[in-house]
């Protein structure tokens, strides 16, 4: 197959809706631990207040025969974002910076997965975020029951660091190392 993977200026995030709205349901179907709290969740929820609240937005698609098959959505944001009425998703303190960087929503129509798009999608995502250096710290938030992310994430050198809301997600960090401690020899 042949694929095409674009990153899109952030005026056009609206051929990500019906994908973002699919993620929300495939996240349901997978959820065990108030799988409820999906109802209400979807691209004017979740995505659209994303990208509002960031600094720097990264959306990057796949494109299948013109169709868009995935995407994954990344930002760099203040951390206190992060702290809201919905849940404290990590701890403000163990960050030093004042941003964090998060691979946000990633998601591949179920057809198009095991050809290696998110691999791809991944490290396009993260050679973007890592781009900032004002970031030492990246999060993805994995929602229940959805442990093939989980262990893809694992296998790309993330950790799992804790759960948040009594499970419903898994918070999985990485640390960029400082340069003081990077061995260049």
């Amino acid at each position: 197959m042949n694929f095409k993977f674009e990153v899109l200026p952030i005026e056009e995030v609206e051929c990500c809706r019906d994908l973002c709205n699919e993620l929300m349901a495939y996240q349901k179907s997978k959820s065990c631990i108030n799988p409820e709290l999906f109802d209400n969740m979807n691209f004017d929820t979740r995505l659209v207040p994303s990208v509002k609240s960031a600094i720097y937005n990264n959306i990057t698609v796949v494109k299948h025969d013109q169709k868009i098959v995935g995407y994954v959505y990344s930002n760099i944001s203040p951390k206190e974002t992060y702290s809201n009425e919905f849940a404290t998703f990590f701890d403000l303190a163990s960050v030093r910076k004042n941003n964090v960087g998060c691979l946000s929503q990633f998601y591949i129509k179920d057809e198009y997965r095991h050809y290696g798009i998110g691999s791809k999608l991944f490290k396009m995502s993260m050679d973007w975020l890592e781009k900032f250096d004002d970031v030492e710290d990246y999060f993805i938030f994995v929602s229940n029951g959805n442990d093939i992310a989980l262990e893809f994430y694992k296998r790309k050198g993330f950790s799992v660091s804790h759960d948040i809301l009594d499970g419903f997600i898994t918070v999985l960090r990485n640390r960029k190392q400082p340069d003081s401690l990077i061995d260049v020899s």
